[in-house]
């Protein structure tokens, strides 16, 4: 099995957590997530990880999305991944997002994983756009 892992600061993993819930479908035992919360120790966190990953083996995959490359959340669950023996079956990426990770749950079983990855780092690049909604002259202000 493929699972999707959300790491992040704060609540930002358990909310994207929830969204997936609302679009892929709920109680789906491939997406899992934890946070590191504010005063939370790295120790405690990494516990946390352990507990999120577990039942994941060596059969399985993991793509794992952290809300930095480079912070605390993503480097301490790829160590903790790397201590299981998983690092070989695990893909991860920094900078998540709801497009990102919605992509993620709905294709991951449907493609190679490196394929996914780079498809889904596309997708994502190409979602980040500005949004403008133009005023509308009406007949009164004429």
């Amino acid at each position: 099995m493929k699972y999707v892992v959300l790491v992040s600061h704060g609540m930002l993993a358990s909310g994207l957590h929830n969204a997936l819930a609302m679009l892929a479908g709920e109680g789906r035992e491939d997406i899992r997530s934890t946070s590191l919360e504010n005063g939370m120790s790295s120790t405690v966190y990494a516990e946390n990880v352990r507990k999120c990953i577990s039942g994941i083996t060596s059969e399985d995959e993991i793509l794992l999305f952290g809300d930095l490359v480079g912070g605390s959340p993503l480097t301490t669950a790829a160590n903790v991944i790397a201590e299981a023996g998983l690092m070989d079956k695990t893909a991860m990426a920094g900078g998540m997002n709801l497009p990102l990770v919605l992509s993620a749950a709905i294709s991951k079983d449907d493609m190679d994983t490196e394929e996914l990855m780079e498809m889904l780092i596309t997708e994502s690049r190409e979602e980040l756009k500005r949004f403008r909604i133009e005023p509308t002259e009406s007949e009164d202000e004429i």
